[in-house]
C-alpha cells in the first residue's frame, strides 16, 4: 500500500512540475501582437467636426457617436451614422451627405458611407439614394458602384453607380435608366 501511495505521489509531483514549468510567456510573441490597432484611442458622443480652408468653413460633420482608432492606418468610425454639410464661401449649405454608418480613413482621406445613404444638392433640388458611397476628400469627389436613384423634381434616374464632385453638381451615372427631361435651345430655321 505504501508503494502505491508513493508511486501516485510521484506521478502527481511530476504532473505538477510539468504544468508549472510548461506554462511560460514568450515575450517576443506577446510583443508581436499588435493590439493597439484594435483598441479605440477615443470615443465621443454628439460630435461636430469642422473642415476649413483659407479661413472658410467648407464642411461640417455631425454624428451621435465617434470612435477614433490610432495605429498604422488611423480611422474614425461613426457606428450610429453621420451627416456632412458642405458650404459655399458665404457659409450657405450647398449639399449634404448622410448615412446610418460611416468610416473615415485618415491617411487616404476617404470616407465610406453605408446604409441609407442620402446626398442632397440644395441648390439644384436633387437627391441621391444608395446603400454605399465613397467620398474622396483629396479629390473632392463622391463615387459608388452600387445601385443609385437620383430624384430631380418629377424626374427619377436610376443606375449601377456614379461619380460626381462633392457638391453633387457634375454627375456621371453608370448605365442610366429613367425619364430625363432634355431642354432644347430655341433654333432658328
Amino acid at each position: 500500500m505504501v508503494f502505491i501511495n508513493s508511486f501516485s505521489g510521484s506521478i502527481i509531483a511530476i504532473l505538477l512540475a510539468v504544468m508549472l514549468f510548461g506554462c511560460r510567456n514568450d515575450m517576443e510573441a506577446i510583443r508581436s501582437l499588435d493590439i493597439a490597432d484594435t483598441i479605440p484611442q477615443m470615443s465621443a458622443g454628439d460630435i461636430e467636426i469642422l473642415y476649413s480652408e483659407r479661413g472658410y468653413v467648407q464642411i461640417k460633420l455631425t454624428s451621435p457617436h465617434l470612435i477614433s482608432y490610432d495605429g498604422a492606418e488611423p480611422y474614425m468610425e461613426f457606428p450610429e451614422g453621420f451627416t456632412a454639410y458642405f458650404y459655399d464661401t458665404a457659409f450657405h449649405v450647398t449639399s449634404t451627405i448622410s448615412a446610418d454608418y460611416g468610416i473615415s480613413h485618415e491617411k487616404t482621406k476617404i470616407m465610406e458611407a453605408r446604409h441609407n445613404v442620402v446626398v442632397e444638392n440644395i441648390e439644384k433640388n436633387e437627391k441621391l439614394n444608395t446603400e454605399e458611397l465613397f467620398w474622396d476628400r483629396n479629390k473632392e469627389t463622391i463615387y459608388t458602384d452600387k445601385f443609385v436613384k437620383i430624384t430631380r423634381g418629377e424626374e427619377v434616374i436610376t443606375g449601377d453607380g456614379l461619380t460626381s464632385d462633392q457638391n453633387f453638381v457634375d454627375i456621371v451615372v453608370k448605365n442610366p435608366k429613367g425619364l430625363i427631361e432634355v431642354k432644347d435651345a430655341d433654333k432658328e430655321f
